[in-house]
């Protein structure tokens, strides 16, 4: 119950600021209007006999949903600087229901990014599932995967408590996390280096998922998804711990 009324707080912040559902919407658009359909000429990547646009599609879902919650933790420090945080922590809600609430807040707002591309797939000649539950599907694994890099971001938070410094180490991971997984190019291309990297990198998971349900590749579906869930466990532990940390 308290986790769902700090999720719904999160997201009554969206009726203020409507515009931000279209403008997310700009950066994938472009990896797939440009680069995906760039690629898709020159047939520089093997995907096997999967069209890379439909390839690409997944991971720029991924990539969006990636780059909404890795800042999610300056959010956290705004609350602290209004003086809404330390209101919050005295009240009988855990600082876990606070960290999981904002986390899949994060989660439901990166939901939009699977809708936005899916459609713009379509129009691009992409075949991707309709099937409806796929699709519920596909937004579950980006919400557990946005919980967990909003946990993340959230836990930086607590370690460095400043948002600029949070602002500059969020700039920092936030490309490697991407580079460092399948989300642009299958794992058989990589060197040996980043077969590893991307073997630890909970983006790869959710990405080997998402292609699972929206364009049917074979995959480990239930192995990701508990990837997915015990990252999305663990980032809420470590994010809860360190809150307290934020109001000292």
């Amino acid at each position: 119950m308290r986790i769902g009324a700090f999720s719904l707080v999160e997201l009554q912040k969206l009726r203020h600021d409507r515009t931000e559902l279209f403008t997310r919407m700009v950066q994938p658009a472009l990896w797939l209007l440009i680069f995906g359909q760039t690629f898709s000429r020159l047939r520089v990547i093997d995907t096997g006999h999967v069209d890379y646009l439909a390839f690409l599609a997944p991971g720029i879902i991924a990539q969006s949903a990636l780059f909404i919650s890795i800042f999610y933790g300056i959010q956290i420090i705004w609350d602290r600087d209004a003086g809404i945080l330390a209101k919050l922590m005295v009240t009988p809600a855990p600082p876990s229901a606070l960290v999981t609430g904002k986390a899949f807040a994060a989660g439901v707002r990166s939901v939009v990014q699977v809708i936005g591309v899916v459609l713009l797939a379509y129009l691009l000649g992409v075949h991707m599932t309709v099937n409806p539950l796929r699709i519920i599907g596909a937004m579950v694994v980006v919400v557990l995967g946005s919980a967990f890099f909003a946990c993340l971001s959230m836990s930086l938070a607590g370690l460095v408590r400043h948002r600029d410094r949070l602002m500059g180490i969020g700039q920092a991971i936030t490309m490697p996390l991407f580079f460092a997984s399948n989300a642009l190019y299958p794992v058989d291309v990589m060197p040996q280096w980043l077969r590893w990297l991307s073997a630890v990198n909970p983006l790869s998971y959710e990405v080997n998922a998402l292609r699972g349900l929206l364009i049917g590749t074979p995959t480990n579906g239930w192995l990701d998804i508990a990837v997915l869930v015990v990252a999305a466990v663990l980032g809420i532990a470590t994010a809860s711990a360190l809150l307290r940390r934020l109001v000292r």
